[in-house]
């Protein structure tokens, strides 16, 4: 075969063979979630870790540019010499997988996280609403303790650096009672490409290249903690978003710091508030009246900081990522984030929130 074929017959080969071990979710649990990938997560964030800022950030950016040089060099080209350029994209489209898949993305073909911990997926508008009920006393009580008034917002008095510190101390604390989410060698980090991120709709990304947790460092403050925690979650190998927002509300909830707590109780406030609203809408009104008006504050903080970033590129990367998601066996795309309600929901069904 000539060289030329190799990488683009490589991806063919790539895109079965992980297909094939996509319907083992158990094989890839033992000897890639907690086997291979453990080693090379740490090796990343040994090499990367100590780096102040993003590197990943800067790796992309590098590639991304010597793209457009090479697309730019070769823009004369394409009607005689289409068939080779074609070839040495998908060549580099192989190579670009197969590294995305080695390095991080086999962890979205695991054992899914409520067969891992022994609890269903399944509940009733009522098992929704007296959880939801729970979470606003719950949320209530925190805000009141942190404001002493109802009716101020909660403005968290820590600089993200230390966002970052207390939040890998939540997650110690967490693998405690589940050692599978021990958080490893710290390694979060304010993205360096934040703003493009707020016009893309993002709050974070994890780079699965250099295994860097990837945090907005834009968003409102008071739920900076919650969004960090979920990236820490991708980080430690749950590629998942609905069991990302998960494991980073328990590691928030659990923290010994009330505005990691109340981060983490927000963000699950909000989601079941979207989702009983999609069932009825006088239900959620009414729900909302019984929020403090100062959660309300903080709640309308974070939409004016979206609605302030809105334009065609979200949309065009959220069709992007909705169709990666599904390419990824997130069959419901975006939607997926949703699925964190179900696992909540169900989780706390025999246990005290």
């Amino acid at each position: 075969m000539h060289k030329k074929y190799r990488l683009p017959v490589f991806l063919l080969a790539q895109i079965i063979v992980i297909q094939i071990l996509s319907i083992f979710p158990e094989f890839v649990e033992k000897y890639y979630s907690n086997g291979l990938y453990v080693w090379i997560s740490s090796a990343e964030r040994w090499l990367f870790g100590w780096i102040p800022f993003s590197f990943g950030d800067i790796l992309y950016g590098v590639v991304i540019l010597f793209l457009i040089r090479w697309l730019w060099k070769r823009r004369k080209t394409w009607k005689i010499q289409w068939k080779d350029n074609l070839l040495k994209l998908v060549g580099f489209v192989s190579v670009f997988y197969f590294l995305f898949n080695l390095l991080w993305a086999m962890n979205y073909h695991r054992v899914k996280l409520p067969e891992k911990m022994g609890f269903g997926t399944e509940y009733s508008d009522t098992d929704l609403l007296a959880f939801t009920q729970k979470l606003i006393s719950k949320t209530n009580a925190l805000h009141l303790e942190i404001t002493r008034d109802a009716n101020a917002k909660v403005v968290n008095p820590h600089n993200q650096e230390e966002i970052f510190v207390l939040n890998h101390s939540a997650y110690e604390k967490l693998a405690h009672s589940y050692a599978f989410f021990s958080p490893g060698k710290p390694g979060v980090k304010k993205s360096l490409i934040s703003l493009p991120l707020s016009y893309m709709g993002f709050s974070g990304y994890l780079n699965p290249f250099t295994n860097e947790a990837q945090v907005n460092d834009l968003v409102p403050m008071y739920s900076f903690p919650a969004t960090s925690s979920h990236e820490m979650a991708h980080q430690i190998g749950y590629a998942s978003e609905s069991e990302a927002n998960f494991v980073g509300f328990l590691a928030a909830i659990g923290s010994d710091d009330a505005y990691l707590r109340y981060s983490g109780y927000t963000l699950a406030l909000k989601y079941c508030l979207r989702s009983i609203e999609a069932r009825n809408e006088k239900t959620a009104l009414d729900l909302l009246k019984s929020i403090n008006p100062g959660i309300r504050k903080n709640f309308r903080e974070s939409k004016v900081f979206w609605e302030s970033y809105e334009s065609f590129v979200e949309s065009g990367f959220k069709f992007f990522y909705d169709n990666f998601l599904k390419a990824n066996k997130q069959e419901e795309g975006l939607e997926s984030y949703s699925r964190f309600v179900d696992l909540m929901v169900n989780f706390y069904r025999s246990r005290p929130l």
